[in-house]
């Protein structure tokens, strides 16, 4: 039979440990956020933003690119949308094209546009499923690589006022923007040879 002495012992330390434990992540979690100037503070806040749910937040945390692309895609498609609703004429063609430029009409702006995108594309599980903590920062000039403990490197690029912003989304967003653009321009061209038509301008 184990001594009481022992086992009030062993209690105590047990007790002692989660508390130690609970510290630790208290300490943690309380601890400063490095500042958004350097890149592993904007990475920190991407990881934020998807732990407390917020994913609208990254977009603060995309480069200036990427986040130009967002704005141009919500003008181009708001437009394209209701060039489309004034001046097609009812049929299959004036409905597809409206359920096509909608999404991005209806946005409020370029960070709704960029959760749309990032959630049709599985982006935001791509993010959750890779974030970990970081193991080394590489910073060369404008450009920066956040390496966390998984061994997933993230591109970061020094933007106006040193502040860092994501590349990862720019390339995909870039491409959708200025085919918007000229979708845009189509759209406007069709729209004109209609109002003609019609004897309006």
């Amino acid at each position: 039979m184990a001594c009481p002495v022992n086992v009030r012992r062993r209690r105590f330390l047990g007790i002692a440990g989660v508390a130690v434990a609970l510290g630790v992540v208290f300490v943690a979690f309380r601890k400063p956020f490095p500042s958004d100037h350097t890149p592993e503070g904007a990475y920190a806040r991407i990881a934020k933003s998807l732990s407390e749910e917020h994913p609208r937040d990254i977009f603060d945390y995309l480069e200036l690119e990427a986040q130009w692309a967002c704005f141009t895609l919500k003008n181009a498609h708001t437009e394209a949308h209701d060039r489309v609703s004034k001046s097609w004429p009812p049929g299959p063609e004036r409905d597809q094209l409206l359920a096509a430029y909608e999404g991005d009409a209806k946005a409020q702006d370029g960070p709704d546009v960029f959760l749309r995108f990032a959630e049709a594309r599985g982006w935001l599980a791509r993010l959750k499923r890779d974030l970990s903590g970081i193991a080394s920062v590489e910073v060369s000039g404008e450009r920066a690589t956040v390496v966390t403990a998984r061994g997933t490197r993230y591109s970061f690029r020094k933007r106006d006022q040193g502040l860092w912003g994501l590349t990862m989304f720019t390339a995909e967003l870039a491409v959708e923007a200025e085919r918007a653009s000229r979708d845009l321009e189509a759209v406007k061209k069709a729209a004109e040879d209609y109002d003609r038509g019609r004897g309006t301008r």
